[in-house]
C-alpha cells in the first residue's frame, strides 16, 4: 500500500476515533466539574429535608395513596355527570372506564389499609395490581376523550374557518326580532340573535356535544338573555358565550358584529 493512502486512512481513523470519543469526554468533563457542587448539594440537602418530614418510605407510600384515593371522589362525581350525557357508544366506555378506575381506587384502598396493619409487603402487590387497572381505565379515559371526542368542545374553530377581518353576513332587515335563526357563513354554521339593533352571533354547534343551539330556547339568567342548547341543556350567554350552565364547560364561540350605514350585518371572531 502507498505511504499516502496508508497515512490518509490512519488520519480517518484517528478522526472517527476522535468523534466518538467527545461524548465520552464531555460527560466525563461534566463528571469532574466542581462548579457544579453548590447546586448539588443545595439540591440534594432539599431532598434529605423533604423525605425527612417522612419516618419511612412506608410512611411516604401510605400518604401519596391516601392522597390519591381522597383526590378521585370529586374526580368521579364530575365525571359522572359527564357520562349521563354522552351517546350510548360514549357511555359503553365510559362504564368499562369508571369500573377500571373504581376497583383500582378498591386496591389501594386495600393497600393503605395491609400497610397499615403491618404488611407492606401485600400492600405492595395491592398497590402494584391497583395501578395496572388504574393505568387500563386511564387509556380509556383518553379513548373516550379523544377518539370519541366526549369531553372537548364540539364548537367549530371559528377563528380558523372564517379568516380574518369583518365579513358580511345578511340584511339586518332578513333577521326577525327576538328568535333564534341560523346563517351559513362559508363553511362555519352560525346562530343568530337579534334584539331591536342589537346583533349576537355564536357558533351554532353547542360545545358540548355539538347540538343545534338554534333549536334551542332563550332563556333570561343573571340578567340577560341566554341561550338553552336542546339537547343537554348547557346555557350560554348570548353577547359572548359565557356557560352559565352546563354540562358544557367550553365557553362557545361568539362574534363581534356591527351594522353598517347600508343596513348589513358583519362579524368576525372575538379575540
Amino acid at each position: 500500500m502507498p505511504p499516502s493512502l496508508a497515512t490518509a486512512r490512519q488520519a480517518g481513523k484517528h478522526r472517527k476515533s476522535s468523534w466518538a470519543r467527545k461524548p465520552a469526554a464531555l460527560a466525563e468533563r461534566v463528571e469532574h466539574a466542581q462548579a457544579l457542587d453548590p447546586v448539588v448539594r443545595r439540591l440534594s440537602d432539599g431532598v434529605v429535608r423533604g423525605l425527612d418530614l417522612f419516618t419511612g418510605t412506608d410512611r411516604a407510600a401510605r400518604m401519596l395513596i391516601g392522597t390519591g384515593v381522597a383526590v378521585t371522589v370529586p374526580a368521579a362525581a364530575t365525571g359522572l355527570a359527564d357520562w349521563s350525557a354522552l351517546h350510548r357508544d360514549q357511555q359503553r366506555v365510559g362504564l368499562v372506564h369508571a369500573v377500571c378506575q373504581a376497583t383500582a381506587a378498591s386496591l389501594f384502598l386495600g393497600s393503605l389499609a395491609a400497610r397499615a396493619s403491618g404488611r407492606p409487603r401485600y400492600g405492595r402487590v395491592l398497590s402494584g395490581c391497583g395501578l395496572l387497572l388504574a393505568t387500563a381505565g386511564a387509556y380509556l379515559g383518553g379513548h373516550l376523550a379523544l377518539r370519541l371526542g366526549a369531553g372537548a368542545s364540539h364548537a367549530e374553530q371559528v377563528s380558523h374557518l372564517s379568516g380574518l377581518g369583518w365579513h358580511d353576513l345578511c340584511d339586518v332587515g332578513q333577521l326577525p326580532d327576538r328568535r333564534l335563526v341560523r346563517r351559513q357563513l362559508g363553511y362555519l354554521s352560525l346562530l343568530v340573535y337579534r334584539q331591536g339593533s342589537e346583533v349576537n352571533v355564536l357558533s351554532d354547534r353547542c360545545s358540548h356535544l355539538g347540538g343545534p343551539l338554534h333549536q334551542g330556547r332563550i332563556v333570561i339568567e343573571r340578567g340577560g338573555a341566554c341561550v338553552a342548547c336542546p339537547w343537554h341543556g348547557s346555557t350560554f350567554a348570548i353577547t359572548d358565550g359565557t356557560v352559565v350552565h352546563g354540562p358544557a364547560t367550553a365557553r362557545q364561540p361568539a362574534f363581534e358584529t356591527r351594522v353598517t350605514a347600508e343596513g348589513r350585518v358583519e362579524l368576525r371572531p372575538r379575540p
